[in-house]
């Protein structure tokens, strides 16, 4: 007996120091975890943005490697397996899936409840119009360094097999936002015919963005320029390193020129129609942004002046009445943002009975705001008219009227369906693993 002592100590002494110590520490972090995918389920915070991480939990082996990889905090480890604690937060970064040791998990669009239209496309970004292509926000995928990837994939897929014809461009690339940007610098660095073409200026909606707002990105590759390490930048250093690639790579920005139709013709090739030209092309690919055109109240008022649905510069609004409508980051930030201003007297509209869209990050800054004043909540309502001095609001049956100097309206963007439709695309609303085909 005496003799398996040894033997005995370093069983015990693993199992005190390694084997027990572990097992607790898994335990509190799934206790952490369960209790945290409880409260999202009642806050309703389980319907995802535009993209969410979906789990085969007849494959997944509960490795952890992609809580790990996650940078949104959007997967936890509960009874052995992945589950998404934090839906709402998912941007699409596709971490998990690629350090998945089992291919357990897929991002899909959309959820059961909450469909989300994205165009029609195959796995090399090309619509059903053959020689059309579409990446980034559109397809689904804002997250800037996805969506230049993105870009710049399809640009190379877009580019096989096609040789130049004289009178026409190789390809017209609409949007210069992050795919817009990444695939003209693959047509640029292969020597093609290009137009790269945006209603506004090159860099997208983070123009629209508010001073010093932080964007959260990763390291990434931009094409011909070489790799950004970056974790995170404010808005003013992401334009800045855009306008630093395009005049050192020598990419040709075609600026304030909105394209109205896209046509295919009989050989082909397409023609592309703006206010102010028409290119002629073999290939289009669309990267347009989904906030391209702001999603409206439809209310009495809302064309004056004095509506915005993008905050630059909060420090502009000192003393003012300001209503704030929407539920999700853009409209909860620039709620803080008026509030901290000084004099001013900031209502938050929201149609729902919860804010849980948000990051959790502005969702504790908003509860701040609140407590100490800056920002009064009005859940449940909706804006019924806008007058030069007030602002009427409907909640739960109530009018209130409330005194008013600018209103600004967070309510996303509408997709351009009736565009991508003219042009011949088909529109699909996907529900998670279900897909439905939408009417022209």
């Amino acid at each position: 007996m005496l003799s398996n002592l040894p033997d005995l100590i370093c069983v015990l002494t693993i199992l005190l120091f390694f084997v027990f110590p572990m097992w607790a520490w898994m335990l509190f972090h799934e206790s952490r975890a369960r209790k945290e995918h409880e409260e999202a389920l009642a806050a309703g915070r389980v319907e995802p943005a535009t993209i969410l991480p979906f789990v085969n939990l007849k494959t997944c082996m509960g490795s952890g490697a992609c809580v790990t990889a996650c940078p949104e905090d959007v997967l936890k480890i509960i009874d052995g397996q992945a589950v998404s604690v934090n839906t709402a937060a998912c941007v699409g970064h596709g971490a998990c899936v690629a350090v998945c040791p089992v291919d357990a998990i897929e991002l899909v669009f959309g959820s059961e409840n909450r469909g989300i239209d994205i165009p029609s496309r195959d796995p090399t970004f090309q619509t059903n119009v053959p020689g059309m292509y579409v990446a980034g926000e559109l397809g689904g995928m804002g997250l800037i360094a996805n969506a230049m990837e993105q870009g710049a994939q399809a640009m190379r897929n877009a580019a096989e097999g096609l040789t130049h014809r004289d009178g026409l461009w190789d390809v017209v690339i609409v949007g210069a936002g992050p795919a817009g940007l990444g695939a003209a610098l693959v047509a640029h660095g292969d020597g093609l015919q290009y137009a790269l073409v945006d209603q506004e200026t090159f860099g997208g909606a983070i123009r629209h963005f508010p001073r010093k707002k932080l964007v959260f990105t990763r390291p990434m590759d931009i094409p011909g320029f070489g790799r950004v390490k970056i974790s995170q930048l404010e808005k003013e250093e992401l334009i800045e390193l855009y306008e630093h690639v395009v005049e050192t790579v020598g990419v040709e920005v075609i600026p304030n020129e909105r394209v109205d139709a896209v046509d295919r013709q009989d050989d082909g090739s397409f023609v592309v129609t703006t206010p102010n030209n028409t290119y002629e092309t073999q290939r289009v690919l669309l990267c347009l942004g989904r906030r391209g055109t702001p999603r409206k109240l439809r209310v009495p008022g809302e064309d004056q002046e004095k509506v915005a649905y993008a905050l630059l510069e909060p420090d502009l609004y000192q003393f003012q009445h300001l209503l704030v409508v929407g539920g999700g980051d853009s409209a909860v930030e620039a709620a803080i943002t008026l509030g901290e201003q000084e004099g001013n007297r900031v209502w938050l509209s929201y149609r729902k009975a919860n804010i849980t869209r948000p990051k959790k990050k502005n969702l504790k800054r908003l509860k701040d705001a609140v407590k100490a004043g800056n920002v009064e909540l009005i859940l449940e309502s909706n804006v019924q008219e806008i007058g030069a001095d007030r602002v009427v609001v409907m909640q739960n049956g109530e009018e209130i009227v409330l005194p008013n100097d600018f209103v600004f309206v967070f309510a996303g963007g509408v997709l351009p369906t009736k565009f991508l439709q003219a042009a011949g695309i088909v529109v699909q609303r996907h529900f998670g693993k279900r897909i439905e085909a939408l009417e022209g």
